[in-house]
């Protein structure tokens, strides 16, 4: 066993140097992003014919004209199990796929678990197959990212290829999974990316293009969404689309913010099997009076889009009441309020899956009960190209992605004639939304903790920055009992002129010894019995807490005026000292290292 370590170790590095010595770094990025590309694909097409074979299996032979009561069961079913395994194998959060890929990039070197490439593919096809009501797009997303990610570890590259390789993961996925290697690869530029160049795009975008590429090889060149009919954009239509962007951005604001409370209050709850509980019983009770939040929605959005909205209806109380218009709006604009509920059910309960397709889902129903209000006062909108709109406008108010809210749904409907429409929508909502959020539901939670990278540099290079890299533990410390004879022996062996006093036994910051306060009596021998650090030491401008980020530890330094605080942990005790030129300089280190090409 030791040989065959040793023996693999050696080859292992022989590759390494045989790649240094033939292949030069940039062309090994683009062969890499290759490799990504195709991985990423395949995970794609696994993930969806896992789920499809699912949802068939379990949905197939139920009655479209019967409620059934097997919508109670399955949802809570696929949460639980999928939740067990998280608990017992993983063994880690894979939930928020998105999120902890920007997490990934912020805080931890773009460097992302192994287990990522295969946990959340079984976990969101496990619960999206019985009904979760979420997207796999995220979790395929991660799991691209994922991949990217390990082998750039497996190859020892620095940390600015590993973001690359992350970002092509992502591309990789998106325009596998939705065969769009346009929306792939704006969605990393716009969402996961920040500093990126010309000779970044190109891996991009060739792990965009391999990934879509795959796709049509394994499951056809179809577009996910077949939409035939619609009519050509119109003038005269541009104020109702102005108004849908505002109604867009209005919904992607309760989305954001009911999907943030609806896990906050889930939050609450440490035990996993009250999680479960709580979340089955909504999720279920939910799907059976409401069968089109079952699994992703995509059935519902392609029967909307080729006028097919009365199936829309189909297995629920609703079919009853017969296809009245105002039963219809009624009806989808309850699943619309009800969507997020669902989706934060699922997650929270234990599933693990995105809000891509809840986004997209919740986006066609806006737009076609926008379409069908106005219809039914005698003005006439083409439903399916307002709900292919909405789709854009919910995308790009909810993930703050204008860009990617455009070429994705153009791309995954072929609606290319349609591109001032979803435009105009998409602007609107984004500048709706931003009145009144500032961050999208995926950066939401790391901005708040303050661990976002964002595409303002000064802002990105800060949160890079981490207080241990910058906290000075070399100052010399004084007891509050020592006398002015002893604070000038240490003076007298150190080379600064701040000297924390701290109390002996409890560690605790008591105020600091300023060397211009004393300088003026250290050389006087009668007074050295006179004075003690108790009596000469002064209170600081203020502290600093070891856990702030770097970007609320400047802001101190603004107001307090300082150049040197002390750092104190959440008890009060002395940590040590950070410095605005030693800020200053790691600033300097930081913001070279990630503008370097």
């Amino acid at each position: 066993m030791t040989f065959l370590m040793v023996n693999n170790k050696v080859w292992y590095d022989q590759m390494l140097a045989w790649r240094d010595m033939h292949i030069k770094p940039r062309h090994f990025i683009l062969m890499l992003s290759l490799v990504v590309g195709v991985f990423a694909a395949f995970a794609a097409y696994l993930l969806k014919s896992t789920i499809h074979f699912i949802q068939h299996f379990l949905v197939e032979s139920f009655s479209r004209d019967n409620v059934n009561f097997w919508y109670l069961v399955f949802p809570v079913v696929g949460v639980f199990l999928t939740s067990l395994f998280v608990r017992k194998i993983v063994k880690d959060d894979i939930s928020h796929g998105v999120t902890r890929i920007l997490y990934a990039i912020s805080q931890r070197k773009s460097i992302l678990k192994l287990h990522n490439v295969w946990s959340s593919l079984v976990g969101s096809s496990v619960t999206i197959g019985f009904g979760g009501s979420v997207g796999a797009e995220a979790p395929i997303v991660l799991t691209g990212s994922a991949i990217g990610s390990n082998l750039g570890k497996f190859f020892k590259l620095d940390q600015k290829t590993l973001m690359l390789l992350v970002g092509c993961g992502a591309a990789g996925a998106i325009g596998g999974i939705f065969k769009a290697p346009i929306a792939g690869l704006v969605f990393t530029l716009e969402v996961l990316m920040l500093d990126m160049t010309l000779t970044s795009i190109v891996p991009l975008l060739i792990s965009s293009v391999t990934a879509t590429s795959v796709s049509y090889i394994l499951s056809g060149s179809s577009f996910m969404f077949q939409f035939s009919t619609y009519e050509p954009f119109a003038v005269e239509r541009i104020p109702y689309l102005i108004l849908l962007g505002i109604v867009c951005g209005l919904t992607s604001l309760y989305f954001t913010r009911g999907m943030n409370r609806i896990e906050s209050f889930f939050r609450k709850y440490k035990n996993p099997y009250t999680k479960l509980a709580i979340g089955g019983v909504i999720l279920s009770l939910l799907i059976f009076i409401f069968p089109p939040l079952y699994g992703e929605g995509y059935d519902t959005i392609e029967n909307l889009l080729n006028g097919n909205s009365a199936s829309v209806l189909d297995r629920s109380f609703f079919q009853q009441l017969g296809n009245s218009p105002w039963v219809m709006v009624i009806y989808l604009v309850l699943i619309v309020v009800f969507k997020i509920f669902a989706s934060a059910a699922t997650t929270s309960g234990g599933g693990v899956g995105g809000i891509f397709a809840p986004s997209l889902f919740m986006g066609s129903l806006v737009g076609f009960v926008f379409a069908t209000v106005f219809g039914i006062f005698g003005i006439h909108l083409p439903e399916e190209n307002f709900a292919l709109a909405g789709m854009s406008g919910l995308m790009s108010g909810v993930m703050h992605a204008p860009l990617t809210g455009i070429f994705l749904i153009a791309e995954l409907t072929g609606g290319y004639n349609l591109f001032m429409t979803l435009m105009i929508v998409s602007v609107v909502s984004y500048m709706t939304i931003i009145l009144f959020e500032p961050h999208s539901l995926y950066a939401m939670r790391l901005a708040q903790k303050g661990e976002l990278l964002t595409h303002h540099k000064d802002k990105a290079v800060l949160t890079l920055l981490k207080m241990e890299n910058v906290i000075e533990t070399d100052l010399a410390v004084l007891s509050p009992d020592m006398n002015l004879g002893e604070i000038v022996k240490v003076i007298s062996h150190s080379k600064r002129n701040i000297f924390p006093v701290v109390h002996p036994e409890t560690n605790v910051l008591m105020g600091v010894v300023l060397l211009d306060e004393v300088r003026n009596i250290m050389f006087r021998p009668e007074l050295y019995g006179r004075f003690t650090a108790r009596q000469l030491m002064i209170s600081p401008p203020a502290t600093i807490n070891e856990n702030l980020p770097m970007e609320k530890v400047m802001t101190i330094f603004e107001d307090s005026g300082a150049w040197n605080l002390p750092v104190v942990d959440n008890q009060k005790r002395y940590v040590g000292y950070v410095s605005k030129s030693k800020i200053f300089n790691s600033y300097r280190h930081v913001l070279v290292h990630f503008s370097d090409e």
